[in-house]
């Protein structure tokens, strides 16, 4: 495993408050931590970072840089799409 996937949560389809305390775990131990979504995801992945900034302002954490793009990915009957990505940056001020 990489190390790039230790400070990245990918969001998928799993509860909201798995994603929440999954960053929030790896926020304890890190500076940083990416949340990365595509596609049908990318409002969790909004509401996942605006839960730890907006719900735990008390122990300091921000969203930092926001990336948005797309990727193109092949379909199940062979076409290519473009598929819309976020990666949003949360940090803990020290």
């Amino acid at each position: 495993m990489s190390t790039e996937t230790r400070d990245t949560v990918f969001i998928g389809k799993k509860p909201l408050m798995a994603y929440v305390t999954s960053t929030l775990i790896q926020l304890a131990n890190l500076p940083t931590v990416n949340i990365k979504a595509r596609g049908m995801s990318i409002g969790r992945a909004v509401d996942v970072a605006q839960i730890i900034a907006r719900k735990t302002e008390n122990a300091g954490y921000t969203i930092g840089d926001i990336t948005i793009g797309s990727e193109s990915l092949e379909s199940q009957d062979g076409r290519t799409r473009n598929v819309s990505t976020i990666e949003i940056q949360v940090k803990r001020n020290n």
